[in-house]
């Protein structure tokens, strides 16, 4: 098994399963499992250096599987969550696994 397959495997077995880590949430109206997590974004608000500066305006990370997930998420595009419309701060893909970070929607 290669690194790339033993990776993908960790994904589904382990970090997207939902007796491990991740939680159903709706996204786009589809029940998927993902991590969501604000707190992560508190520890790196204090670091406060250039690298982390596009995370310290997100509210939350949420993290899944890139078949899961919209493909077009540019920041500025609207992604409902659990009834929310957030706001895509940025996201990143690496080995079959989304980043996003998000905003609430203070607006609307």
């Amino acid at each position: 098994m290669s690194f790339k397959e033993q990776l993908q495997k960790d994904l589904d077995t382990v970090f997207l399963n939902l007796d491990e880590f991740a939680e159903l949430h709706r996204i786009e109206g589809q029940e998927i499992p993902v991590l969501m997590d604000s707190d992560a974004l508190a520890k790196l608000s204090k670091v406060g250096d250039n690298r982390t500066h596009g995370l310290i305006e997100a509210d939350y990370i949420l993290m899944g599987r890139a078949a899961d997930l919209p493909a077009a998420l540019e920041p500025g595009r609207l992604l409902n969550v659990d009834g929310r419309e957030m706001i895509v701060i940025s996201s990143s893909k690496s080995v079959g696994l989304v980043e996003i970070a998000l905003r609430q929607n203070r607006n609307g």
